[in-house]
């Protein structure tokens, strides 16, 4: 498994009138959390869209468990548990400052060949890279 932490603050923009941050936002932030993974393991998504390679998201699972506030300080874990084939799954938890767990999700992505727009396995070297983060 291998895992990045990226951490950001939650805007006035980013909540309603309760002052918790909109439950829409959280798609965003695991958008963040997978592009960061990517980024430190020496991916990344414009290098891979260069290539000829989209990855839209195909599934969605979020489990909310307390809000996040305005002004959180928040931290999104975000794991990669498994080599990807046609599919790559990021798993994420969000904390506060508090170290209190908010949030729980996962993302399924698929790789897309850009002129076909029909799944396509991972790429090679994409898939070295992540099979020697993984151990």
């Amino acid at each position: 498994m291998f895992s990045n932490s990226s951490h950001l603050r939650i805007r006035y923009s980013e909540t309603d009138q309760m002052g918790y941050c909109y439950y829409g936002n959280y798609a965003q932030f695991f958008e963040i959390g997978r592009v960061e993974t990517l980024r430190e393991i020496g991916v990344s998504y414009k290098e891979l869209e260069a290539r000829g390679i989209m990855l839209p998201v195909v599934d969605l699972n979020v489990k909310y468990l307390r809000p996040a506030l305005y002004d959180d300080l928040i931290e999104i874990k975000t794991f990669l548990r498994k080599v990807p084939g046609i599919k790559i799954e990021f798993d994420y938890e969000i904390y506060n400052e508090k170290k209190e767990l908010l949030t729980t999700a996962k993302t399924t992505l698929v790789f897309v060949n850009s002129e076909t727009m029909k799944p396509t396995q991972v790429p090679e070297d994409l898939k070295t890279i992540i099979e020697s983060h993984l151990g």
